[in-house]
């Protein structure tokens, strides 16, 4: 393993990415980090200025070129969108990162057929079919890379949390499946599993809330945004060339794996 050697390793220079949920929190962070790494971007996010103003951002910082896409992960017809303009502009997708989230949840026995359709329509439905817009295009890459942000949540018992902690644990089960069936295609799914991290939906939870789920973990504090672009740059890279259908917990030790 020489200098360059390694380097390449981590090495996503004119590659292309979607990143969801792309223009605060953990996307953002991760779609500069792209950027910054000299990659393609595309992040799509419900709010059409929130998008302008992330595009001009990060086109600005470069080295790498940014698109905005306002678009909502719960309209199939958006996510088609999505794939489309990607294509058009950059003629290619090389990285999906699914990132986007419904935080909206009810306590077990007043859940509401109406809340439960809004949340699985965002953080399962919409990422599925989002990968699968995007497989064509996926398998003419020869670094696919699918990355699922779910969360701890998801290995933990939740119950104020229950239907978003379920939603992530089904990406999950969706993430070992995509895995198994994409292989033989050269397309390689992973999920990152964050912890508390600062960001909007977490504070929303108000400060004594926000306080309890920072002090969850062995670590003792909320995780920094810029704290998830290293895993996140490391599963879309060729640095993790042999790791598929896994798991990794970014988590501060909150969950024993």
């Amino acid at each position: 393993m020489d200098p360059e050697k390694l380097s390449a390793l981590f090495d996503i220079r004119g590659r292309t990415a979607m990143v969801t949920g792309g223009t605060r929190g953990i996307g953002r962070a991760v779609a500069e980090g792209f950027v910054a790494a000299g990659a393609n971007v595309v992040v799509a996010s419900r709010k059409a200025e929130a998008c302008a103003a992330t595009e001009a951002a990060l086109t600005a910082m470069g080295p790498g070129r940014c698109v905005g896409v306002a678009a909502h992960l719960g309209d199939l017809d958006d996510a088609r969108r999505i794939v489309a303009t990607t294509v058009e502009r950059f003629g290619g997708i090389d990285i999906v990162v699914n990132n986007a989230a419904n935080a909206l949840t009810q306590p077990i026995g007043s859940f509401t057929p109406d809340a439960w359709d809004k949340s699985f329509a965002v953080n399962v439905r919409g990422p599925v079919f989002l990968v699968q817009e995007a497989l064509p295009h996926l398998e003419r890459s020869e670094h696919a890379s699918v990355i699922n942000v779910i969360s701890a949540g998801a290995f933990l018992a939740s119950s104020f949390v229950a239907m978003y902690a379920a939603g992530k644990a089904a990406m999950m089960s969706f993430t070992r499946s995509l895995a198994a069936e994409f292989a033989p295609r050269g397309i390689r799914v992973n999920a990152l599993a964050p912890g508390t991290v600062d960001t909007d939906m977490v504070r929303n939870n108000g400060p004594e809330a926000a306080a309890s789920m920072a002090n969850a973990s062995p670590m003792r504090r909320a995780a920094h945004p810029d704290e998830m672009v290293g895993p996140v740059l490391f599963l879309a890279s060729d640095a993790s060339s042999f790791m598929t259908g896994q798991v990794l917990l970014v988590d501060g030790g909150m969950v024993p794996h």
